[in-house]
């Protein structure tokens, strides 16, 4: 199979993976909207939280060093599962040890049982977590999807029946406890084949896992705090019930880029390793996924800037209109942010882990100075209006790194991304002169505003980007 076909298999599982958990999640969210007041999701998004800083060190960037190496030696992913395991059981019993902290940062006592039920999640993900990095590694994306899928269908509906029950923000915690625990099974399930671990345990042989590694955990701690200061500051400073509504926002506008760009970049990661020495194609590659990035992101983002104060009482509920400039600031933190993460791809294809380090640390030398300042000035918005500012920073020395691993290329991105921002700009200008007209908010206009915008991004796509003649052998390949 060519990398074109793997890839447009790869792309057609994990997209299918993507769509169902989407489906889902906000299903979830929009339901504990009106079951939870706004400091329950602040709660859980300091859980959330804790467990992306400690995943940080469990992993030790194995993910990446595995697919970069084609690693297949039993011995040494024997000692790569047994590592995982034990940083996992440490870091649990940290993580659960560390409330009295948690509380005391957050003056909110609901956060210890939260937190002591939030460790166990370091004690289950390691379990099944070695055998997905060898399905990706194999590019066995519908192991993969599967195991997305059902993990999330499992959380859904623990969160969802708890909730309803009362548990408030326990419900959330279960919830992602059986997910986890429902994804462990089946990565072992069915990776089983690919690797069965012995009793080996020798750092020895894998320390040029734990070099390519180094930068992995530097990159993530400096990353975790670039990319979460505002959120830690929000909490602190300002309370976990303003931490919910800059959650819920959060989530809106940042969530689907976050499960759209994967599914380019965890289908071309393994197979851009393969093409480590070919600066050309790596070029090629890139551009692409910039492009495919672009078209499927930007009318997504567009159209929830123009329909936010439609969409949000309808999907949340009555008190969360707080949420919509929130969520308007997020739309341009997002489309930097989708331009942003195919470096990822680069950076580890080149072999380079350390450019993302060192871009993360100044990214992040920017952002707090800011979160602080315009948090004491403008409260929430001055926060989320910091992490714009620190992002388009970000994207700027993002481009010069790109740059200096493949070549010039702005021009022919910026030739490329003109067409989905002009299709944008005018399905943008028909949504605004429909709402001048109609602007009561009902479920009926709303779906209006969504339908002129889909058919007007769609018929320019089709008359000037993507003839109906190239999707349908694209449909044929797929």
């Amino acid at each position: 199979m060519s990398h074109k076909q793997e890839a447009i298999s790869g792309g057609k599982w994990m997209s299918a993976s993507t769509a169902i958990s989407t489906i889902l999640q906000f299903g979830q969210v929009a339901v504990l909207a009106r079951l939870l007041e706004p400091s329950v999701f602040g709660i859980v998004s300091v859980s959330t939280l804790m467990i992306a800083f400690f995943n940080i060190f469990a992993n030790l960037g194995f993910s990446n060093s595995i697919i970069y190496k084609q690693e297949e030696d039993r011995q040494v992913l024997s000692t790569i599962y047994l590592l995982n395991l034990i940083l996992g059981l440490v870091i649990g019993v940290v993580v659960f040890f560390s409330w009295p902290l948690v509380v005391g940062y957050y003056k909110e006592p609901r956060l210890e049982q939260v937190i002591k039920l939030s460790s166990l999640y370091f004690i289950i993900v390691y379990v099944g977590q070695l055998y997905l990095f060898l399905l990706q590694k194999e590019l066995r994306f519908k192991a993969v999807a599967s195991i997305d899928i059902t993990g999330t269908v499992a959380g859904t509906l623990v969160t969802v029946v708890l909730a309803f029950n009362g548990f408030a923000e326990l419900s959330l915690i279960y919830g992602q406890l059986a997910q986890q625990t429902a994804k462990s099974i089946l990565q072992m399930v069915y990776g089983a084949g690919l690797f069965s671990p012995t009793l080996t345990f020798d750092l020895s042989l894998i320390k040029d896992h734990l070099r390519f590694g180094l930068y992995n955990v530097g990159d993530g701690i400096v990353g975790f705090i670039q990319a979460n200061s505002d959120n830690i500051l929000v909490g602190g400073m300002l309370g976990v019930k303003q931490l919910g509504y800059y959650t819920l926002a959060s989530q809106l506008a940042v969530f689907p880029i976050a499960r759209l760009s994967p599914i380019v970049l965890q289908v071309a990661y393994p197979i851009l390793a393969r093409l480590k020495g070919d600066t050309g194609e790596l070029k090629k590659s890139y551009l692409t996924i910039l492009d495919l990035l672009s078209y499927v992101n930007l009318p997504l983002l567009a159209g929830l800037f123009i329909t936010a104060d439609s969409v949000v009482p309808l999907f949340y509920g009555p008190g969360w209109e707080p949420t919509i400039l929130l969520i308007r600031i997020f739309v341009f933190v997002s489309i930097f942010t989708f331009l942003i993460n195919p470096l990822f791809t680069l950076a580890f294809s080149k072999g380079k882990p350390k450019l993302l380090f060192y871009l993360n640390l100044i990214t992040l030398f920017i952002k707090v100075p800011l979160v602080y300042l315009f948090a004491q000035q403008w409260g929430v918005v001055g926060i989320a209006s910091a992490f714009l500012v620190a992002t388009a920073a970000n994207l700027l020395i993002n481009f010069r790194i790109v740059r200096s691993l493949i070549g010039p290329f702005f021009g022919e991105f910026a030739r490329n991304i003109s067409k989905p921002i002009l299709f944008c700009l005018a399905m943008v200008g028909a949504i605004f002169l429909y709402k001048s007209f109609a602007d009561s908010i009902s479920v009926l206009n709303t779906g209006v505003q969504i339908a002129i915008g889909a058919l007007i991004y769609c018929g320019l796509t089709i008359r000037y980007k993507y003839p109906i003649t190239e999707l349908k052998a694209l449909r044929k390949a797929v």
